[in-house]
């Protein structure tokens, strides 16, 4: 197993477990609205993304990637595409978890990654066993049975899962430095945040003010922007299927936060459909172990 591989997997490991501890902060911040958390989420991750180039002395690759980007158009788009791809996500998280849907979030991340996979079946051509199909019918049932059995569409579960899943394949596709790419991606939302936040001003319809919400936010592009940093440097050096199959350490957090912490209702229609995608989470993780042990020195792909 290679120097960089490893490093892969401890990036990834980073983030997921800070993006599955991430209810608990959006949590005291939601006496504020969530489309406005939302937009300064995005200014102020621009700014702490601007910070990170100069502090962590990489101007100079930053200007190389932007110069790359340039040159190379469907890549750019890519990457501005990135950037409202994961505000989607995001927007959706916040109101997710401001309204009570945190186990709606946490199954949404636990099907991602068979989001993934599928991903990387049609469009990076990785190939896969016969197990790893198993485990995504099973998701697919679970998802099912919620639908048909609870009368609930589990819409919030589905975006937040194709629309990262859709993220890690653009991050996978255009191979820029991690710091270079998350700024790239918050330069680009940024306007639409800044207009947002001049309408809501001129509206006089803005919460925030002299409160601990308020206070709270001030740290909310700090805490977007390491993950996804953490993220894109893992994803660059591991395959697509494998960083998906590190995710479940998230929705894990975000199941026991929902159930121990936010008090959410847990009936068993909901039990069956989480106890489908675990046992398809098993059953990948096995596929997994079998490709890993194979391969003693895997290829970053």
């Amino acid at each position: 197993m290679n120097t960089e591989f490893k490093k892969g997997i401890v990036f990834a490991f980073g983030a997921y477990i800070l993006w599955g501890v991430l209810p608990i902060y959006w949590d005291l911040i939601r006496e504020l609205g969530a489309f406005e958390i939302l937009t300064y989420r995005i200014v102020l991750s621009m700014i702490f993304m601007l910070f990170v180039v100069v502090f962590t002395k990489n101007t100079e690759p930053f200007k190389r990637d932007v110069h790359q980007l340039f040159t190379n158009p469907i890549q750019l788009i890519a990457i501005i595409a990135a950037g409202y791809v994961i505000t989607i996500n995001w927007g959706t998280f916040i109101w997710a978890v401001a309204n009570g849907h945190v186990l709606q979030t946490s199954l949404g991340y636990y099907i991602n990654p068979l989001v993934s996979i599928i991903f990387a079946l049609i469009f990076l051509k990785e190939r896969f066993n016969k197990l790893e199909w198993i485990a995504i019918a099973l998701a697919v049932i679970g998802v099912l049975y919620m639908t048909l059995k609870m009368g609930v569409f589990p819409g919030i579960s589905l975006l937040l899962a194709s629309s990262f899943g859709l993220y890690g394949l653009i991050k996978k596709l255009v191979p820029i430095d991690a710091i270079s790419s998350i700024t790239i991606e918050c330069i680009a939302t940024a306007p639409a945040g800044f207009i947002y936040l001049w309408y809501i001003w001129q509206q006089g319809s803005s919460s925030l003010g002299v409160n601990s919400s308020s206070f709270w936010l001030l740290f909310s592009g700090a805490i977007t922007a390491i993950p996804l940093i953490l993220f894109s440097a893992g994803a660059r050096r591991i395959p697509l299927s494998l960083t998906g199959f590190i995710q479940y350490i998230a929705p894990t957090l975000m199941f026991v936060l929902g159930i121990f912490l936010f008090k959410e209702p847990f009936n068993i229609d909901q039990l069956v459909t989480f106890i489908f995608i675990w046992i398809g989470i098993i059953v990948y993780s096995i596929s997994q172990y079998f490709k890993i042990k194979k391969d003693k020195n895997p290829v970053i792909r």
